[in-house]
């Protein structure tokens, strides 16, 4: 079975076009919604994060103090580091499960805005970026998330540029003003014959 990985920036449309692709019958894995879904439910992930930041990483009810966590990841620079190599692993674990669950599809779709980042891009068969124009993506993040546009600036800044992105994927949807359902069925197509 085919492995495709599907990332872009933020504010690109990552999730709108994996909607897409699922639609059209593709399993879609989010990796950003199945990472949070472990945080809470594996019990290496959630012993681990107690040995490391204490016990109030987790709430009385068992659930993942996410603010307490981002306290200490935007205060201590190797956090987030710590935070994912806890946390990785077993998402691509379970990524593996999940493929196996879904092998009579004609390929899978991974999304995350880390592929390139963490190296995870060496995984999949196939990579499909989203990109779309600094100023329309600074639009989107701040529409949809209620920030300062220089807060979306320095996130932007903290991922790897969508040139990089662009360069190393196999395909790439540009969502700017132009239609994104054209350009995945293209790729679907293209896909099937792999």
């Amino acid at each position: 079975m085919l492995k495709v990985g599907l990332t872009g920036g933020i504010g690109t449309g990552k999730s709108i076009a994996g909607k897409v692709f699922s639609l059209m019958g593709i399993p879609v894995y989010i990796s950003d919604i199945e990472a949070k879904r472990l945080m809470n439910e594996n019990l290496i992930i959630r012993e681990q994060l107690i040995a490391k930041f204490g016990k109030n990483v987790y709430l009385r009810n068992k659930q993942l103090n996410r603010k307490y966590l981002a306290d200490i990841i935007f205060n201590q620079p190797d956090a987030l580091k710590e935070v994912n190599a806890i946390v990785h692993p077993v998402v691509r674990e379970d990524f593996t499960k999940w493929c196996e669950a879904n092998k009579e599809a004609p390929y899978v779709i991974q999304e995350s805005a880390i592929l390139f980042d963490t190296g995870l891009y060496k995984n999949f068969d196939k990579i499909i970026c989203i990109t779309a124009q600094e100023e329309v993506r600074i639009s989107r993040v701040i529409k949809r998330d209620k920030v300062s546009e220089k807060s979306v600036k320095e996130r932007i800044e903290n991922q790897i540029s969508e040139a990089v992105k662009v360069a190393k994927s196999d395909y790439v949807i540009y969502n700017n003003s132009e239609l994104i359902i054209p350009q995945i069925i293209s790729i679907d197509d293209d896909l099937k014959k792999v």
